[in-house]
């Protein structure tokens, strides 16, 4: 009976520590558990900062976008409002500008080659 004492005493010793190992385990799972957790809050957290911040940007987008469209109709008014049609007497570029003064130059160059020519005929 002695032997049966000690066999049993034996098989809870080991029982004691097999759940105490157990329980440690537990424990360690728990803290695990309890960061994973608190790591997801902390990431949903910086999730919903994120989102406000991108809702934000989109307001100050939408509100940049709808100044622009604005400040171009107001740019095509003004722009309508300006005399469009150009003077018949004016050159529409500047290559035009050029035309007449090389016209009036060959006009006066023929006139100089023809005095010349006169001057060699009276002398």
């Amino acid at each position: 009976m002695l032997t049966e004492l000690e066999t049993l005493s034996q098989n809870i010793g080991r029982l004691i520590a097999i759940s105490q190992r157990h329980n440690e385990a537990r424990q360690a799972l728990e803290t695990q558990l309890a960061q994973v957790r608190a790591e997801a809050d902390a990431t949903r957290a910086e999730l919903a900062q994120m989102r406000e911040e991108r809702d934000a940007l989109q307001a100050e987008r939408d509100g940049l976008s709808a100044k622009i469209d604005d400040a171009q109709v107001r740019l095509n008014a003004i722009l309508e409002k300006l005399p469009r049609a150009r003077a018949q007497n004016e050159p529409d570029n500047q290559l035009d500008l050029l035309a007449p003064e090389l016209e009036l130059n060959a006009h006066h160059e023929e006139e100089a080659g023809s005095a010349v020519t006169r001057h060699g005929e009276n002398a």
